[in-house]
């Protein structure tokens, strides 16, 4: 390591509880905005689910989505009382939303979901840690775990009973231990990597393409970065052995930990052995034979089930946005534009700069480690743009930003060196930028508080125009609007909503339900989701100009009639 390294860095004992505080403090930064946004779209359907799996051992709601991180955001209203309510899938939002609101602990419940998603922040903060421990000293490390612990994407998610932030950091665990496994590749190490594969890959399907990917480039970087020994192939065998049955233990546990067999009167026709074998012909007729003979883990047809409704969606697509157009099979360029602006400046800016210092450095010194993660991020960005055809966030390449924070503390470091050979103007230039840079993170989230989720960069003045669908939007301002209307004492008022929240159920004056292309007069709120839903079809409502924005998606209006202009 560089000087810098060794004079500036601190004790194991105090980069552990510096990390434990980092989590301590944001979580409660994060559990303050609990109460502030209504249920976003997606978070009644992961409760119904992980509930339903918890009561019932069953999983039919949205199985696109493996059940780990849903177990984890409905055992908070579990414990407090919520059930089950069986109601008929494959939607869960309306078992979602009954169990939310019925018996009147709508914010009792939805707290305790949205608590389910802070371990896996902790997750986060410290695998990223880790990951930077592989390539910079405890106190850059410690530096870029805070870095990530204050994006505030990754704030905004962690604030929602949703998945991304659950994903995010088991994939994260999951390439850090697949890295160690290359490094070492012993039994415990093979052992680690099933048990933690399992559970990133029972969290949620992009675990799959992202997780095969990044192991693709350790496996690549083995030799030159990790000096990865030669086994024996019956070592190598026993080590594959392992982390396959160990992963499907995981899976198996996850969905329940059933056991069926596929091809009973049940099972007529069966979607997982379609999915694998086909609906007819002869590769079907010998997978439905041999099926015949042997039970499986319940798991083993959710999961393909899943695996098969994710790739229908990605196949047809689903109804994008971004600047100004709506599109169903999305943009290449989608979440490099995402990234540029849900990210803020400084941290993208030093992020990209020093994952780009860290190739130079590797190349330069023969240092290939420092290769890794840059490679990891471009690959996996790379994916993404490419393939997914569901457009719909930056939550689904959250993934990019322990990298990029880790690119950050590594810039910041290198500046650092430089001071310390500067005199003069340049030494206090530099020692105030380096000041900058570290108060930024803390400016963001005091100045931001607590629209994390539809925070934006200075490079957008209206966010409107660039990204809406979870970006800037996703249904979580109603409790917001029905508090101001209240303020301004709003006799009733007309309403263009998108979201799943019950707006019966909400405390709003008497309301009417605006539709597309539908004029009204008077009070008028219009959703920035709901203009996207229906393109151009609000556009009459350009001719007025909002007297507020409630929150930060909906506009609030007051629109004369003929009598009174």
């Amino acid at each position: 390591m560089s000087r810098i390294h060794r004079d500036a860095d601190i004790s194991t004992t105090a980069a552990w509880i510096s990390l434990a505080l980092i989590v301590v403090v944001l979580s409660l930064v994060i559990a303050s905005t609990w109460r502030v946004y209504i249920n976003t779209w997606d978070e009644p359907e992961h409760l119904a689910a992980g509930l339903e799996l918890i009561e019932t051992g069953h999983y039919r709601y949205d199985i696109q989505h493996p059940p780990l991180a849903r177990v984890a955001i409905a055992v908070g209203p579990w414990l407090l009382g919520a059930k089950s309510l069986g109601m008929e899938p494959p939607d869960g939002k309306p078992e979602g939303l009954a169990i939310l609101y019925g018996e009147g602990h709508y914010w009792q419940r939805l707290s305790a979901a949205r608590a389910g998603t802070l371990p896996f922040f902790a997750l986060l903060v410290f695998a990223t840690y880790l990951w930077s421990r592989t390539v910079q000293s405890r106190l850059m490390s410690v530096l870029s775990a805070a870095l990530v612990g204050t994006v505030p994407a990754i704030v905004g998610h962690a604030g929602l009973a949703t998945i991304d932030v659950a994903a995010t950091a088991t994939l994260l665990a999951m390439l850090y231990v697949w890295l160690q496994f290359f490094r070492t590749p012993t039994l415990w190490w093979a052992i680690g990597v099933g048990l933690v594969s399992g559970i990133a890959l029972g969290v949620k399907l992009s675990a799959i393409p992202f997780g095969l990917l990044g192991i693709l480039v350790l496996w690549a970087w083995r030799r030159r970065a990790f000096h990865a020994p030669r086994l024996a192939w019956w070592r190598s065998g026993v080590n594959a052995g392992v982390v396959v049955l160990l992963v499907g233990a995981v899976l198996t546990l996850a969905y329940g930990g059933g056991w069926e067999t596929l091809t009973g009167p049940e099972h007529k026709f069966n979607q997982a052995l379609f999915f694998l074998f086909g609906k007819s012909g002869r590769w079907h007729d010998w997978g439905y034979d041999a099926f015949s003979h042997f039970q499986v883990p319940v798991a083993f047809q959710w999961y393909l089930g899943g695996i098969q409704a994710l790739t229908v969606h990605n196949q047809t697509g689903h109804l994008s946005y971004l600047l100004g157009q709506t599109r169903l099979t999305g943009w290449w360029y989608f979440y490099l534009v995402a990234l540029a602006v849900k990210t803020p400046l400084p941290l993208l800016v030093t992020g990209v700069t020093g994952m780009g210092l860290m190739v130079w450095e590797g190349r330069r010194l023969a240092r290939w480690s420092l290769c890794v993660m840059p490679s990891i991020a471009v690959v996996i960005l790379t994916f993404a743009s490419v393939y997914s055809n569901i457009n719909i966030g930056v939550r689904h390449v959250l993934v990019i930003y322990p990298f990029l924070c880790i690119g950050a503390a590594f810039a910041i470091n290198r500046l650092s060196v430089a001071i310390q050979s500067a005199s003069g103007w340049r030494k206090m230039g530099g020692v105030v930028l380096v000041g900058a840079l570290l108060t930024n993170p803390i400016w963001v989230l005091i100045h931001e508080w607590p629209d994390y989720l539809p925070y934006f960069n200075a490079t957008v003045a209206d966010p409107e125009q660039v990204l809406v669908d979870s970006d800037l939007d996703w249904g979580q301002d109603l409790a917001r609007l029905s508090l101001r209307l209240a303020e301004l004492r709003v006799p009733e008022i007309s309403i263009a909503y998108s979201g799943s929240a019950v707006m019966a159920y909400e405390h709003l004056p008497p309301y009417h339900l605006l539709a597309p292309d539908q004029r009204a007069v008077g009070w008028v709120a219009v959703s920035a989701l709901a203009r996207v839903d229906a393109p151009h079809r609000f556009d009459w409502l350009n001719a007025y100009h909002p007297l507020e924005r409630v929150g930060k998606t909906i506009d609030l209006y007051f629109i004369p009639s003929l009598q009174e202009r």
